[in-house]
C-alpha cells in the first residue's frame, strides 16, 4: 500500500520585501505524526518567494523520507497552490525558478496534489517560518530520532549486513574524506563544479603528500568522484597504496550552473538575486544548477551504499567540498546548512566513524598536517 504523507508549508517576510523565512513539516496522513520539520531564512525577499521556499523544503523532506509516497501539500497561499496546480501563470522570475525546482522534486515522488487551507489551519508551518525569521533555523527529523532510540535495542541494517561478529560486538566503519588537490580554479576561489580541470602541479604534489599520509591510515578501499581532479587525486593515492579505485557518480560536486567558473564577487554581480539566495538557502539551486539539498539526497544515497557494502572496513573517499561537508553533517547529526559553517582546504583530510548501533563520530576536520 502506498504511503500517504502531508506537507504543510508557509513563508513570511517582515517588510515584503524584507527579512524572510520559510517553515515546512511533513506528517503521516494516517497518524498525524510529524516526521520532519524545516525552517530557514531566505535573506531579503518577498512573502511569495518565502512561501515557495517552504514548498521546496517540504517536498525535499518527503523525497528524503520516502520517494514512493503520495503527497498532499497544504498551504494558505492561494497563489502558490493555484500556480503549482497549473491554473495560474508564474510570471515572477524568482518564483518561476523555485516552482521549477519544486516541480523537479515532485516528479521524483508519487502523486502530488495541492490544497489551499485557511491560515488558521496552517499554524505549525507558520510558527516554523517565524522561527526562521527570528534567526532560529530548524532541521529536525523526529522519526529518525525515534529510530535511533529503537536501534539501541535492535540491530541496524548495517549491522545485519556486516560480516559475522561476536554477540553484542559493534562493527565500526571508518571513512576518511579527502578533498582533491588544487586546480587552476582553487587559488582564485572560483565556483568549481562539474568541470574536468586537471590537477595543477601544486595539486599533484598535494595528492602525493596525501598518499604518504594515507599509508598510515590502514585504508582498505578507495572510492572517488569520477570528475578529473578527484580521479587524478584518487589514482595517485591508490597507486601508492596498491589498491584499485571505485568511482561513484553520487560523489560529484554540486552543479553550479551559470556561476560555474566565477568568483563570489563575479557571481553576485552577474546574478545578484539568484546568487544571494543560492548562497543563503540550501533548498535554492544555483542558477541553472543544483541546490545543496539536491546534493544532499545523492550523497546520503552514496553514504548508505558505502556503509552497507564496506561495513567494518576503512574507506578512503576522494571527493569535493560539498559532498565532504555533507558527510560531516551526517556524522554530526545536524542539518545540511552546516555546509556554510565549515571550511575545507584542498587535499585536506576529515574523518567520520560509523558504528553498527547507529551512532557516528566526527574524529577529524580539515586536517592539512601532511601538506606542511
Amino acid at each position: 500500500m502506498t504511503r500517504r504523507l502531508i506537507v504543510e508549508a508557509d513563508g513570511g517576510s517582515r517588510g515584503n520585501p524584507g527579512p524572510a523565512g520559510y517553515g515546512a513539516l511533513v506528517r503521516d496522513a494516517e497518524t498525524g505524526r510529524v516526521l520532519a520539520e524545516r525552517a530557514a531564512s531566505v535573506g531579503r525577499a518577498t512573502n511569495n518567494v518565502a512561501e515557495y521556499g517552504g514548498l521546496v523544503a517540504g517536498l525535499q523532506a518527503v523525497l528524503d523520507l520516502d520517494p514512493t509516497a503520495d503527497v498532499e501539500v497544504r498551504m494558505d497561499s492561494k497563489l502558490v497552490v493555484e500556480q503549482m496546480s497549473g491554473r495560474w501563470q508564474i510570471k515572477h522570475p524568482d518564483m518561476r525558478q523555485l516552482a521549477l525546482q519544486a516541480q523537479k522534486i515532485a516528479r521524483q515522488l508519487g502523486q502530488v496534489r495541492y490544497t489551499w487551507v485557511p491560515r488558521a489551519q496552517n499554524g505549525a508551518a507558520d510558527a516554523l517560518a517565524n522561527s526562521a525569521m527570528d534567526g532560529k533555523p530548524v532541521h529536525r527529523d523526529p522519526a529518525a530520532e525515534a529510530v535511533v532510540l529503537e536501534d539501541e535495542l535492535q540491530p541496524t541494517a548495517e549491522a545485519l549486513a556486516s560480516p559475522p561478529s561476536s554477540p553484542g560486538q559493534l562493527v565500526t566503519t571508518v571513512t576518511h574524506l579527502l578533498r582533491h588537490g588544487q586546480t587552476e580554479h582553487t587559488p582564485e576561489r572560483r565556483f568549481s563544479g562539474r568541470n574536468e580541470l586537471p590537477l595543477s602541479l601544486t595539486g599533484r604534489a598535494e595528492a602525493e603528500a596525501a598518499a604518504a599520509r594515507a599509508a598510515d591510515l590502514g585504508v582498505e578501499v578507495v572510492i572517488a568522484s569520477p570528475l578529473r581532479r578527484t580521479r587524478e587525486t584518487a589514482e595517485i593515492v591508490a597507486a601508492a597504496l596498491g589498491l584499485p579505485v571505485t568511482f561513484d557518480p553520487d560523489l560529484v560536486e554540486l552543479d553550479f550552473g551559470d556561476v560555474e567558473g566565477l568568483t563570489f564577487d563575479e557571481a553576485r554581480e552577474k546574478h545578484p538575486l539568484a546568487a544571494r539566495r543560492f548562497m543563503s538557502d540550501i533548498s535554492v539551486a544555483a542558477p541553472g544548477g543544483e541546490s545543496i539539498s539536491d546534493v544532499g539526497t545523492r550523497v546520503a544515497r552514496a553514504r548508505r551504499r558505502i556503509l552497507s557494502d564496506h561495513a567494518g572496513r576503512t574507506v578512503l573517499i576522494v571527493s569535493h567540498v560539498t559532498p565532504i561537508k555533507l558527510f560531516l553533517a551526517a556524522g554530526l547529526g545536524v542539518g545540511d546548512d552546516v555546509v556554510h559553517r565549515v571550511f575545507l582546504e584542498a587535499a585536506s583530510l576529515s574523518t567520520v566513524t560509523w558504528s553498527s548501533d547507529g551512532r557516528s563520530s566526527v574524529r577529524l576536520v580539515n586536517d592539512t598536517a601532511h601538506l606542511r
